[in-house]
């Protein structure tokens, strides 16, 4: 309430409601009292020296019992005067603090120390915030191309250690095969060394029905019949003799 006898706004708060003025001398000043919502964009720097777009919501709502002194000190837009400022204030100091890699990893703890540190800078102004969060992250043009060509070399890099893996398992079998064929080669050896031709002459049976086999599924052979009197003896000659 402004009262032009008593030297201005006066300490106390009026809630809603019916009241009496003094006409002429007592002028109510209305202030909304609501929690609001506002968004403060900044433009700071990191750690790294990169530049970041942030945006940051805020939800916030005037200390009822300070209205008198908010209103003396600061009029009716104090929110475009305090809010914008001090959430600028606040950002810049707390991503100064980060490198650009750390403000996505950790988004969450940078988003918890801007609210504390909002918080503090809120209540000198008379001021509750109910929430801050940060609602937009984005990076410069450069840092984005940086980051692109970060993860180009890193599945690069994965690619050369798999064909590296690859070549060295291909390497391991051609051991492993060769090693299993000097192996056989000396139990072939040793087995000739006893038995002399007898373990050839099994493998070239083996290899015979396995030809076979082979022929004998096949279409495109075809067995003809032997003739029986071509093969056989012939049973029209005179005997011999006695």
């Amino acid at each position: 309430m402004f009262d032009t006898l008593r030297g201005g706004i006066l300490p106390g708060v009026i809630h809603e409601g019916t009241h009496f003025k003094i006409p002429v001398i007592q002028k109510p000043v209305i202030m909304d009292v609501r929690t609001k919502a506002r968004v403060i964009p900044s433009v700071t720097g990191t750690k790294d020296l990169q530049m970041v777009n942030i945006k940051l919501r805020v939800l916030w709502r005037p200390v009822i019992e300070s209205l008198p002194r908010l209103y003396r000190e600061l009029g009716t837009d104090f929110d475009e005067r305090v809010l914008p400022s001090i959430g600028n204030e606040v950002l810049k100091s707390v991503v100064a603090q980060y490198n650009a890699e750390d403000l996505l990893s950790k988004r969450g703890e940078v988003s918890d120390r801007i609210k504390k540190e909002l918080i503090k800078r809120g209540e000198q102004f008379y001021l509750t915030l109910d929430d801050v969060a940060i609602t937009d992250l984005t990076f410069g043009r450069e840092y984005m191309k940086a980051i692109e060509a970060k993860q180009v070399a890193s599945q690069e890099a994965e690619r050369q250690q798999w064909v590296v893996k690859k070549a060295e398992q291909e390497r391991q079998a051609v051991v492993t095969r060769a090693e299993g064929e000097a192996e056989a080669a000396l139990i072939i050896t040793s087995a000739m060394e006893k038995t002399g031709n007898a373990i050839i002459e099994v493998r070239r049976i083996d290899a015979a029905k396995e030809i076979a086999g082979k022929l004998a599924n096949s279409r495109n052979i075809t067995y003809l019949p032997s003739g029986a009197g071509g093969s056989g003896t012939s049973g029209g000659g005179d005997e011999p003799n006695s």
